[in-house]
């Protein structure tokens, strides 16, 4: 029973791990954007997060929806002010751009909230469980899950019977050729990444309710939601989260194994996915 609950408890990470990840892919299926600076944002998100959670009512959870708009808002202006400008064939300038980004990001955080490690107060949420067929679960993880669950259902609504989402496909296809039809492709990144971004704070937010973080927290970020892209394969929602489901469940079964271990196991899971397909889950699902 114990290797039940061990498993379980993996897939309720993995929800959230594929949820870090789901930015950082929808990103680059539509733009073709390699975003380093994806961990900082997450990062920044939590630590807006922690400044609104006082002024939440009802619930901490609910937090989320004022730092998604944030996020959403300050997505769009950054397209359109800063990598509109860099978009390409060459990577390269776009790679550049999110590296300063980071580093700028990183150490303004530093100045304005210091150093030390922080976490969003969830109340009595975090301690909250219940008991289901003998297994012990956490009612927070189970939310993550569900509301990780809900929000790749949503965007994949959204992409696929929406006329937004339509064009946001045809513009990720060939953004040339929907300028023929009267659409500004620019436009259109700009609010794909506004949703990127906005995805990735829902992400931040329900990471620090879960434990903790600081302004240096950006790489471990970067390093999960990159793993989740590319074993779930990338431009796959239901890859990526099923990619997020075997990294959670491998890092927690290898830690009852072996809790010296950390986070190895995980990392050794990516490349012999990477090894086996280099496509990813979604790769191997085409066979």
């Amino acid at each position: 029973m114990i290797w039940v609950e061990t498993i379980i408890n993996g897939m309720l990470l993995g929800g959230l791990y594929a949820l870090v990840g789901l930015g950082l892919g929808y990103a680059f299926g539509i733009m073709r954007i390699v975003n380093v600076a994806q961990g900082d944002f997450i990062v920044a998100a939590a630590f807006i997060g922690v400044a609104l959670v006082p002024w939440t009512p009802i619930s901490p959870l609910l937090v989320i929806v004022p730092v998604a708009i944030i996020s959403f808002i300050f997505g769009i202006i950054l397209q359109r002010l800063m990598i509109n400008r860099v978009l390409g064939q060459d990577q390269i300038p776009q790679i550049l751009l999110t590296f300063g980004l980071a580093i700028v990001l990183r150490n303004g955080m530093v100045e304005l909230f210091g150093a030390n490690s922080q976490s969003i107060d969830a109340g009595e949420l975090r301690f909250m469980g219940f008991e289901l067929l003998g297994l012990r679960l956490g009612v927070l993880p189970v939310l993550i899950l569900a509301i990780a669950l809900a929000l790749f259902t949503l965007l994949h609504l959204w992409m696929r019977h929406t006329r937004m989402g339509r064009i946001i496909r045809a513009t990720a296809d060939d953004f040339e050729v929907v300028q023929l039809t009267g659409v500004n492709y620019r436009r259109v990144y700009g609010i794909a990444m506004g949703v990127a971004m906005a995805l990735s704070a829902v992400a931040g937010v329900l990471l620090a309710m879960r434990g903790s973080f600081t302004p240096y927290s950006g790489a471990d970020r970067l390093l999960i939601a990159f793993e989740v892209v590319v074993i779930g394969g990338l431009g796959s929602f239901w890859g990526m989260f099923l990619g997020g489901m075997l990294l959670g469940v491998t890092q927690l079964v290898a830690l009852k194994l072996d809790p010296s271990s950390g986070l190895m196991w995980g990392h050794l899971m990516f490349l012999l996915i990477l090894f086996v397909s280099p496509n990813g889950i979604a790769g191997l699902m085409r066979r």
